[in-house]
């Protein structure tokens, strides 16, 4: 045996991406981190050994029998080879096998430049380093070390001789360098069973973003009519994408939908947004063009200044009920076109926006006026301004003002003008706080038009007092065996506002709060500006916590009721003052009392009418990995009363089982339903599924959806089960967690 080296070694390097984002889907922005690759430098040492070494060591080296040989990152093995010194090129022959940069090629003839990296090996089996990927071929050529192109060969992710799924093509250039497969005709085999075939397509080796067409989607649409969308992908830059969706639906005609994605920075900081639009050119259904827009901008102007918009619009008020594909999206129904701005400093922010609304009305709302959608008022504009300190020599202190111009088609129109400064003096101890407050709410009114008698100019200044207090008590316990800190801790909150007649004020956006937890210790029982309640009232609570070592909350206990000590006088609308001496009374109990159960109750209960007004009830059970129960009941009196139950649950080793149904106790009837399956193996998963819900429309909407999921290469398919599965079912956990969502 015998060695020789030409040179000192020496390395230079390049970077390459190694995040995984699925090919398939429009990807999302992620910061994708960078891995130094080694490459081979032409002027590093070469090593041989065999068993027989012949010919001239300064020209051609002839090895024969266990042949080894090795130069910086390539190392190659053989029956028999040449090295050629001055060409720096080597040949060789049977049983070669060769590793270089961590991809493995084992075939029956090989050459190869060491200096350039050009070369070929015929018959070939190969394995990628970047993402474990694997074939075999007629012929491998060597172009760059980075870039190699298959001839008549096969690729596949998956593990072991005989993978479930591969694609098979006439060409197929491996670039590790720019991240990028490119195959002539192709074929992709599903166990064996060709499922589609493309005369040519690309792919991310590693599964990152790049331009090309995306899987054709066959399926149903809203309304169950058969569709099939052609998604081709822009790659434009690292922050900036666009997607472009052709959809052909057999009812209707063909729809172009885009969607364009961007982010940046720039000197004066960062911007973002997203634009979506959909046009069908006459709808053969309705002989009308329909289209839908939605889009959203932020943006930094200079340092604390920034702007932006949210538009959203739609061609009818049946748009979103005949494409929608989720009951969350059918069920908008007022779109919200906005444009801002803000400006921060350290103690306070302004902001300024323009708003208005589409309102897009339920058909039915013709015949029946109480399905009528309510049209918010347009703010032309509103201008904001906060300000506040704290802990000023003991005192907090914020002062709010607004400035909106109110604008209605069928409603009064007018101006107001809002200010409201607040100072308090918290007084926090261990084991007891006490939080006097004072507040000044100052409004004043012009209105464009008014009934006969009533004036145009209206102002209004009320004083808030309240003091909020405390108590704190801890205690050792235990819970379920655990030990534990109790607490025990009542709460009292007093707030006293005088009254002030508002029957002539205009209602532009005020609505009376939801009571619960959160509401009874505000100052005002109403939501907006426009009515300040007048108030003499004590609200009590107590609340009970099991904390464990690490403060971390096992289970919460709470109570609390108002008590009036005056009748209620300001109503939203001009009515009888309520002269109830208390309002309902709250419970609540929630808290996670083990690693696999958790819960959450709440109730509110009026005990005049000895009845329950509201309540609801949920339940977790997550016993391990992807497996998770949820039940829940929900009830408010005169409206609904619904129960739920969702679930994932393995069914075997590899099938697991997803579910969901919102049933109407009050209607007997099911509302929302949702069943799947989904198979796990171990380089692809398929889902599939069905969803039913009701559209605002009335109508019944059940979208099927199925996806088969290539590790590696694409998800195949019809609609977004995964979208469907995470937003149903509270727990639920992705089978492929390595694989981008």
């Amino acid at each position: 045996m015998s060695w020789f080296s030409a040179s000192p070694p020496s390395q230079r390097w390049a970077y390459a991406l190694t995040a995984f984002v699925a090919a398939s889907a429009v990807p999302a922005y992620a910061q994708l981190p960078l891995k130094k690759v080694q490459v081979d430098d032409p002027n590093a040492p070469v090593v041989v050994q065999a068993e027989n070494i012949s010919g001239r060591p300064d020209r051609e080296i002839n090895l024969a029998r266990n042949v080894d040989l090795v130069k910086g990152a390539t190392h190659m093995t053989a029956d028999s080879a040449c090295f050629k010194q001055v060409e720096n090129e080597v040949t060789a022959t049977g049983d070669v096998h060769m590793e270089r940069f961590g991809d493995r090629y084992k075939g029956d003839e090989l050459k190869l430049n060491l200096s350039t990296g050009k070369g070929w090996v015929l018959h070939p089996k190969y394995r990628m380093a970047l993402n474990n990927a694997q074939g075999q071929a007629t012929r491998i050529d060597f172009i760059t070390e980075d870039e190699a192109v298959v001839t008549d060969g096969t690729y596949s992710t998956c593990e072991g001789p005989n993978p479930d799924w591969y694609l098979k093509s006439s060409t197929l250039r491996l670039d590790a360098g720019r991240d990028v497969g490119v195959a002539g005709k192709t074929i992709v085999y599903f166990k064996n069973v060709p499922i589609i075939g493309t005369p040519a397509m690309s792919f991310s080796l590693s599964g990152a973003r790049r331009s090309g067409w995306l899987p054709v989607i066959p399926g149903l649409g809203a309304q169950r009519r058969p569709e099939i969308l052609f998604p081709y992908y822009f790659n434009i830059a690292p922050n900036r994408d666009l997607t472009l969706y052709p959809r052909y639906m057999f009812d209707r005609g063909l729809q172009v939908g885009a969607t364009a994605r961007y982010m940046g920075e720039t000197d004066s900081g960062v911007y973002l947004g997203q634009t979506h639009v959909e046009v069908l050119v006459n709808d053969k259904k309705t002989n009308s063009d329909r289209w839908l827009i939605k889009s959203t901008h932020a943006q930094d102007v200079a340092h604390n200044w920034s702007y932006g918009w949210n538009i959203n619009a739609a061609s009818d008020d049946d748009y979103l009920s005949d494409f929608s594909k989720s009951i969350a999206s059918s069920a908008e129904r007022q779109l919200v076109r906005e444009l801002r701005t803000d400006l921060h400093g350290q103690y306070w922010n302004l902001s300024a926006r323009v708003q208005n609304y589409q309102v897009l009305q339920d058909p039915a709302a013709k015949n029946d006026p109480t399905l009528t959608v309510p049209r918010p008022y347009d703010r032309l504009p509103e201008v904001l301004f906060h300000s506040g300190r704290y802990d000023v020599h003991g005192f907090d202190w914020a002062l709010d003002a607004e400035i909106t111009r109110f604008s209605h088609p069928l409603l009064p129109n007018g101006n107001r003008e809002v200010f409201t400064p607040q100072i308090s003096y918290p007084i926090v101890r261990t084991a007891y706080f006490i939080t006097p407050k004072l507040m000044l709410h100052t409004s004043a009114y012009q209105l464009d038009t008014v009934m006969a008698g009533s004036p145009s100019t209206l102002t209004r200044t009320l004083p808030t007092f309240s003091v909020d207090s405390g108590l704190v008590f801890e205690r050792k316990s235990s819970l379920l065996g655990a030990n534990m800190t109790q607490t025990l801790e009542p709460r009292l909150f007093y707030v006293y506002t005088p009254y002030k007649d508002q029957s002539q004020f205009p209602n532009f956006d005020s609505a009376e709060a939801s009571f619960n937890f959160a509401q009874i210790f505000n100052e005002n029982r109403f939501i907006g500006s426009d009515r300040i309640a007048d108030a003499n009232q004590v609200t009590m609570a107590v609340v009970s916590r099991f904390l464990e070592s690490n403060g971390a909350e096992r289970l919460r206990l709470a109570l609390g009721q108002r008590f009036y000590l005056s009748e209620q006088r300001v109503q939203l609308l001009a009515g009888t003052p309520r002269d109830e001496s208390r309002s309902d009374a709250l419970a609540a109990v929630s808290g996670r009392i083990s690693e696999n159960w958790a819960f959450d109750s709440a109730i509110q209960y009026n005990a005049r009418a000895s009845s329950v007004v509201s309540s609801n009830y949920s339940v977790q059970w997550q016993p391990g990995d992807k497996k998770v129960i949820n039940a829940g009941y929900r009830f408010v009196r005169d409206s609904f009363k619904n129960l739920e139950l969702s679930s994932q649950w393995p069914l075997s080793q590899r099938l697991y089982g997803v579910g969901r149904v919102s049933y109407s106790l009050a209607d007997s009837k099911i509302l929302e339903s949702l069943i799947g399956l989904e198979y796990k193996a171990d380089c692809w998963v398929f889902r599939m599924g069905a969803q039913r819900f009701v559209t605002t429309a009335q109508r019944a909407s059940t979208p099927i959806f199925f996806e088969l999921e290539l590790n590696g290469l694409s998800r195949l398919g019809t609609g977004n089960p995964l979208e469907s599965f995470y937003k149903s079912i509270p727990g639920y956990s992705r089978l492929n967690r390595g694989a981008s969502r």
